[in-house]
């Protein structure tokens, strides 16, 4: 039975785009040039974090930095500020295309080493019960 103001767990994190919801917005930031804040719906410290450290290593970023506006309120702002080379939309496509690629490749090395050490101790087993 749900409570009319505790909503379902899936509700924390996923997106109703049916009604309207986007996961992520960009808003120019009228007070510097070059600069954008997005708004990452139902995201914490964890994303908020790893997109600004990454986008500080890109070269064409000036400035980039993150917050909650509440610990219950799961959404996250990210401020970048660029040269003008690049659009901080540019930037954060590019940042986000990166992540997804490294941690495509982090879960293939995972479960290549996994399988590895799946098969070696099925060997091992062979051989014990082998004996």
């Amino acid at each position: 039975m749900k409570s009319d103001n505790v909503p379902f767990p899936f509700e924390l994190f996923l997106v109703d785009e049916s009604s309207g919801e986007k996961k992520i917005t960009e808003k120019p930031f009228a007070g510097m040039s070059n600069c954008s804040d997005f708004v990452l719906l139902k995201e914490d410290h964890t994303l908020g974090n790893l997109l600004s450290e990454y986008l500080k290593q890109s070269p064409h970023v000036m400035m980039a930095g993150y917050k909650l506006a509440h610990p219950n309120v799961p959404e996250v702002f990210i401020r970048v500020q660029t040269d003008g080379s690049v659009t901080p939309r540019e930037v954060m496509i590019d940042v986000c295309k990166q992540l997804v690629a490294a941690y495509g490749q982090l879960g293939r090395e995972f479960t290549r080493e996994y399988e590895l050490r799946r098969m070696v101790a099925a060997g091992n087993q062979d051989q014990t019960n082998g004996m």
